[in-house]
């Protein structure tokens, strides 16, 4: 690319090391007097480097002798500078501030006589231990004194420490500082600049801070508010409404400065007074900043680094160049390295240091020459035809990828501990009478590749919930491919999680027999945890309730191979009766036996299923009339409050006549409205999660009733339960309308004419359950006369077989369709039906996704 830094030099400081914008300086540290700078750096681990870069060629790394001197020094590094700091000398030495230490180095070079080369070390020429943290430094001939640097620290309270060299000045506090900013001395104003925490640059004059009162503690003394020593006061303030990140103080001569500030959005150039010279406003977010001058053109050059890895370079307000770093720079400058003048060098915040420079390399690569023939069109048609058909099967057999490959390279697995927790870590604890538990699940990754990023989602269905269902993990390394990967992994939750033992009934509105066909297991074995009384009595009976209250009975027949299940709600059976097959199926599994089967033969419960269908549709249409009477009565209310408001601002105010009567009214049926509106919202909340519990009930019934494999199994919940949550905009009844006629039309079609049929695309909420219901008895009759579930449109058998038990057959011509849902009592069961809600999951889908 044109636009990238030129790496000259380059290096990596340390192992997992920190830095910040002051932990990088350039100067001729060892006095060596021939004009070359140094770079050092140190680092918040306490490493002090000082490198003199020698390549070979340009873009080598960092050779052993290009490091002069690196030293530990125990105490984090804040900030290194260069000047003149020890008396009776003009010899340049090193500062180095420590949160709590000022210590000032000379460094010096002996001259080696073997290969090794010179060597280099520092000795402490004095240190001055901090009663306050210190944030940041400056230095300057501070009072105009000759030949020598005085030293100014901030501490993180906002007081400035003064050090002439060896001794300590004075300290002075801020006035009205909270948070310590960038600080920076104008040696031809005599003044430290600052930017306080109210996002203003401040200017206080030398002398002001000298003769001020001494600032022995933070608040004012009572002397002070008498008059009695002189109070600090600002020499000139500018607003400039953002956080500062550095500043910079560049002069050509004398005569005139020039102050940088650089913002979080914006940088600044301000006159000596501060009066703005001009500000630039900054596309990105910028990291650091370094204004110098440029001696050839006699301009202010600003060298910007910025959060997207770029390095641009202003004139004035110009964008004279813009180039690419391979690191975010949190600290920039200048300097003349190995007889080259003007390289740039960059410090990164995790220790990348690389010296640049700025110019274009250029491309040595050309494209070869295309070799032109004439194409056959004929030929290219078939090669893409075969290679489409390729694709194709590849896509159908085995996905994207091979599914071993996916398998081998992440797997996820879930282990629920066989405990509840000691302590519940539920944030509703109780639930009526009942405590809710809590249990713990331990979920386990394992890659094989290079994974980039991985993010774990966990789902548990209502009303069960978790402490956390988000996990991110970041990794350093990126993945080669960049390919989303998505493992999903099922778990089941313990049925003691939300259920509990309770005395069994021997009588209920609603019961289920399930047939199987081998001899009946002692209900002990198969739900050890849930006896409440002596062995004999629960062989053939268990009572289980559920937390909240509801109650189910399971009965073991003692002479057929049945069990029954029953209890005073349709949807409390679903939870206790999968999990009786479930357990039976384990049983058998145990004992060896692979023919175990279970089988519904009594008649399909649609009417106990239709009625919980119209209650949450019922529901639904409550909550669009509340809706749009809250929308009227709010409409009303601030047409009130404007004609009120019109009469309040009159200056020959009129009567009310009533209109506060009137919003005072109008308010309250805003807010009963609204509690309502919020009260119809729970009782959906509870009716979806019962109908969610009677949809799998169904499902489960037509699966034994019809023998389905579990991929028939699974296209009927997908066209049951297309939806986790319902809402007023998307809600069940027409989605799962929408997926059952796809399938009546499809693979449940009688006739090719049947699948030309356009059913209504458009889902919106219907004006009742009519056809929903009809649809659903619909596809009941055409599994038992032979239907099978598939995806595919072409394999839709023919329908001639009825299976024994279950519906009976329904006409299916169009004019005897529409009496189905008046003869729909006469074919099935009607038991009396009673609404509770109900816990409904036992099994939890866990996704993670690369």
């Amino acid at each position: 690319s044109l636009f990238k830094a030129r790496d000259w030099w380059s290096t990596v400081l340390g192992e997992k090391e920190e830095f910040d914008q002051g932990c990088l300086c350039l100067a001729d540290v060892d006095n060596s007097g021939n004009g070359q700078d140094k770079i050092i750096v140190g680092s918040f681990m306490g490493y002090l480097r000082i490198f003199n870069p020698h390549p070979v060629k340009t873009g080598d790394g960092a050779q052993a002798e290009d490091l002069l001197l690196e030293v530990h020094l125990r105490d984090p590094i804040l900030q290194v500078e260069v000047g003149k700091f020890v008396s009776g000398t003009e010899m340049l030495h090193l500062a180095v501030l420590h949160s709590r230490k000022l210590c000032v180095y000379s460094v010096s070079g002996t001259l080696g006589n073997v290969e090794h080369g010179n060597q280099y070390q520092i000795k402490l020429m004095y240190e001055h231990n901090l009663q306050r943290t210190a944030c940041n430094m400056t230095y300057g001939s501070f009072g105009g004194v000759k030949g020598r640097d005085l030293i100014c620290i901030q501490s993180m309270d906002g007081m400035l420490m003064v050090f002439e060299q060896e001794s300590y000045a004075f300290g002075r506090f801020l006035p009205g500082s909270l948070l310590p900013g960038p600080l920076a001395y104008s040696s031809r104003t005599d003044s430290f600049i600052t930017v306080s925490s109210c996002r203003q640059v401040e200017s206080y004059k030398y002398q002001v801070l000298a003769f001020a009162t001494d600032a022995d503690k933070r608040q004012e003394t009572e002397q002070q508010k008498l008059g009695s020593g002189k109070r600090l006061v600002v020499d000139w303030t500018l607003n400039i409404g953002e956080q500062a990140l550095d500043i910079c103080i560049v002069s050509f001569n004398q005569s005139a400065s020039s102050v940088f500030v650089l913002g979080e959005r914006n940088f600044f150039c301000l006159k000596d007074n501060g009066q703005i010279r001009f500000m630039k406003k900054l596309d990105c977010s910028p990291s650091c900043f370094l204004p110098y001058c440029s001696v050839s053109e006699g301009t202010i050059n600003t060298l910007i680094g910025n959060h997207n890895n770029m390095l641009h370079i202003y004139q004035d307000v110009t964008l004279k160049w813009a180039t690419q770093l391979p690191h975010i720079p949190v600290a920039v400058r200048v300097g003349c390295l190995h007889d080259l003048k003007g390289v740039i060098v960059t410090l990164s915040d995790d220790g990348h240091l690389q010296c640049s420079y700025l110019g274009t390399d250029p491309s040595l690569f050309q494209a070869p020459k295309v070799e032109s023939r004439e194409l056959n069109y004929d030929e290219l048609d078939t090669e893409l035809k075969e290679l489409q058909k390729i694709i194709k099967e590849v896509n159908k057999s085995q996905g994207v990828w091979p599914m071993t490959e996916r398998e081998d390279d992440l797997k996820v697995s879930a282990m629920v501990s066989p405990n509840l927790d000691a302590v519940s870590q539920a944030t509703d604890v109780d639930v009526g009478t009942d405590v809710v538990p809590s249990i713990t699940v331990k979920v386990t990754l394992q890659n094989r590749v290079v994974l980039q990023k991985a993010k774990l989602s966990i789902y548990v269905q209502p009303p069960l919930v978790l402490t956390c269902d988000q996990f991110t993990f970041e990794f350093m390394n990126r993945n080669p491919d960049g390919i989303p990967r998505v493992i999903q992994c099922k778990f089941r939750l313990p049925l003691k999680l939300i259920c509990l033992p309770g005395q069994p009934s021997k009588t209920a509105s609603h019961k289920l027999t399930i047939d199987t066909n081998k001899s009946p297991v002692s209900l002990l074995s198969l739900f050890p945890g849930f006896a409440s009384q002596s062995d004999d009595d629960q062989v053939n009976i268990m009572g289980f309730r559920f937390l909240g209250g509801s109650r189910v009975t399971v009965l073991a027949s003692k002479t057929s191979q049945r069990y029954r299940i029953q209890s005073e709600q349709f949807e409390d059976l679903w939870l206790i009766t999968n999990e009786l097959i479930l357990r039976l199926q384990e049983y058998f599994e145990k004992q060896g036996i692979k023919d175990f089967a279970c089988s519904f033969s009594g008649s399909m419960p649609l009417q106990e299923y239709f009625e919980l269908i119209d209650h949450h549709f019922e529901l639904r249409i409550n909550g669009e009339k509340l809706e749009e009477l809250l929308s009227e009565r709010a409409v009303q209310f601030r047409a009130i409050q404007r004609r009120l408001l019109t009469r309040f601002k009159d200056k020959t105010p009129a009567p009310l006549q009533h209109l506060d009567t009137l919003l005072d009214g109008t308010y309250k049926q805003v807010m009963a409205l609204a509690d309502a509106l919020e009260e119809n919202q729970d009782n959906l909340f509870q009716s979806f999660t019962r109908l969610k519990s009677a949809t799998h009930l169904v499902i489960l019934l037509i699966g034994l009733w019809q023998k389905l494999s579990a991929d028939q199994t699974a296209i009927l919940e997908a066209a049951f339960l297309p939806l986790q949550e319902d809402t007023q905009e998307l809600g069940w009844e027409e989605t799962a309308d929408a997926a059952i006629s796809h399938l009546l039309k499809t693979c449940l079609s009688k006739s090719s004419k049947e699948q030309a049929l356009n059913f209504s695309s458009q889902l919106i909420i219907p004006k009742d359950t009519s056809r929903l219901k009809k649809h659903i008895t619909l596809l009941c009759d055409r599994l038992a006369k032979g239907g099978r579930l598939c995806l595919s449109t072409d394999a839709a058998a023919p329908q001639t077989m009825v299976m024994p038990g279950g519906c009976a057959t329904i006409p299916e011509s169009d004019l005897e369709e529409r009496s189905i849902e008046q003869e729909s009592t006469e074919l099935f069961t009607n038991h009396r039906h009673l609404i509770a809600e109900t816990p409904t999951p036992e099994v939890s889908p866990l996704q993670v996704s690369e």
